[in-house]
């Protein structure tokens, strides 16, 4: 017996054993640290892409007229144009958590030398520093901040942690432009290095787990035959290879109650968390997104509360149609920020209670393609952006931005057409008064075939005939 042991420590298995722990806690340690790299660099990323949404969108709030006229001296706070925007601001950042500043700087007539000319922290200096201030007209070096002075022209973000005399923060940026297209100011959302550093500590710390058992699961395969690990291995390598595509939904199958399996149990799981990750920072962003829709509604009183009884009317229809639960909720969730491209189109014209010109017309029919243009970098389902680009789409191909006509149309866009149309001829219009519910079906009936999906109203007209 001791002979046999003696052997198998100077047998070429002993020694390709050796060989391949070696190879293989290198090779896990390696992969595991690509790994902790691109997951890091993809939440910093993702960070930094959140940032110049929050930032692009909530430019698109402020009134650029207004914006020119506020006093840049100490009383400017005091004025009315100041106020305006400073509310604006105040309700963009409490509907960010994450958010700590916001504010809007605008050059001067010294090249790197800005300006503050609203910043509602002006009240409440001690959040920053005792010994400086923001009150219209002060003073900032933005010539250190290379993303800074990029946001005069398009929407960035901090490369990496800055510091000012503010403290240590990441920082998202957008230029304010008026009616012509010139830039006004840039806008600028902070959030606090600690926030930055505690989502980096939760990726790092995940990371040190997947590597110890990691570590040691490759210790356990190495007394394996390399026969029965070159097969594992290989489907380790795929799975890596989805991970690096951004593929979180990918599963390793290792049939097997070895090592190996516990080595594709623990990716698995990693995965996992990282999908659910991205699932939470999805959850955030939908929700600026219907923050963002609910704000585009409070700039017209008459559609005040749209999205939600559309989306009530699209789960109605899809409920009488059979559809499963997870993609009534997904209908949901779309039909709740179908109109965020409205965010783009100026008030006035939104909002005119004259006919619009073709112009104008050709403006309003570009929110489908600017909603899902703001939606699409942040990688929502694919149903979701198909909806909100194809709600305007006509059953006899006359729609738009597309001109999909029929089969051709997805069915959930479909759904939110006709529910739309029904809760805009329904209520309170700045240029006309509300149809009575008879009246709506009638019209629903009128367009079947032409405008709507004939299915859709049928079923639509029989949910509402039915209801008290």
């Amino acid at each position: 017996m001791k002979k046999k042991k003696l052997f198998f420590i100077h047998s070429f298995q002993a020694k390709i054993t050796l060989v391949l722990i070696t190879a293989m806690l290198f090779a896990g340690a390696m992969n595991n640290l690509l790994i902790y790299r691109f997951t890091l660099d993809s939440e910093f990323k993702s960070l930094r892409k959140q940032l110049m949404i929050i930032a692009q969108t909530a430019a698109l709030t402020v009134d650029a007229d207004a914006l020119r006229q506020v006093p840049l001296t100490r009383e400017g706070i005091s004025s009315p144009q100041f106020k305006s925007i400073e509310s604006v601001l105040l309700k963009i950042r409490s509907v960010n958590p994450p958010i700590k500043y916001i504010y809007i700087l605008a050059p001067t007539g010294t090249k790197g030398i800005w300006q503050f000319v609203v910043d509602p922290e002006y009240r409440n200096t001690g959040l920053r520093n005792k010994h400086r201030t923001s009150y219209p007209g002060d003073t900032y070096n933005a010539s250190r901040f290379p993303e800074m002075m990029k946001g005069f022209t398009e929407a960035s973000a901090d490369k990496k942690l800055e510091r000012d005399e503010w403290g240590v923060t990441l920082s998202g940026y957008a230029p304010i432009r008026d009616a012509a297209g010139t830039t006004v100011g840039v806008l600028g959302v902070d959030i606090l290095a600690d926030d930055v550093r505690a989502t980096q500590t939760i990726v790092h710390q995940r990371a040190l787990l997947v590597l110890f058992l990691g570590l040691l699961v490759s210790v356990g395969l190495s007394f394996l035959i390399s026969g029965r690990v070159t097969g594992p291995l290989r489907t380790m390598v795929e799975g890596t290879r989805h991970i690096g595509k951004g593929d979180l939904l990918f599963s390793i199958d290792i049939s097997g109650d070895d090592e190996i399996h516990e080595l594709a149990r623990a990716f698995n799981q990693m995965t996992a968390h990282l999908a659910e990750s991205r699932k939470k920072m999805l959850t955030y962003f939908y929700r600026v997104v219907q923050s963002l829709v609910r704000i585009i509604e409070a700039r017209d009183p008459y559609t005040k509360g749209h999205s939600e009884r559309v989306a009530e009317y699209s789960e109605m229809i899809a409920r009488e149609m059979g559809f499963p639960t997870d993609k009534i909720e997904l209908l949901k969730k779309a039909t709740l920020i179908h109109d965020i491209g409205k965010l783009a189109i100026s008030e006035a014209v939104l909002n005119k209670k004259e006919k619009l010109t073709e112009k104008e017309w050709e403006i309003i029919r570009q929110h489908p393609v600017l909603g899902e243009e703001m939606l699409k970098p942040v990688l929502f389902p694919s149903e979701i952006i198909e909806i909100v680009r194809g709600h305007h789409e006509r059953h006899d191909g006359t729609g738009y931005p597309d001109k999909k006509d029929g089969e051709n149309i997805s069915l959930m866009a479909a759904i939110v057409s006709v529910a739309d149309s029904y809760d805009a001829m329904t209520t309170v219009r700045a240029y006309r008064a509300p149809l009575s519910k008879d009246a709506a079906i009638a019209e629903l009936i009128k367009n079947k075939g032409s405008q709507f999906s004939p299915k859709v109203v049928d079923i639509f007209i029989r949910i509402l005939n039915s209801s008290v």
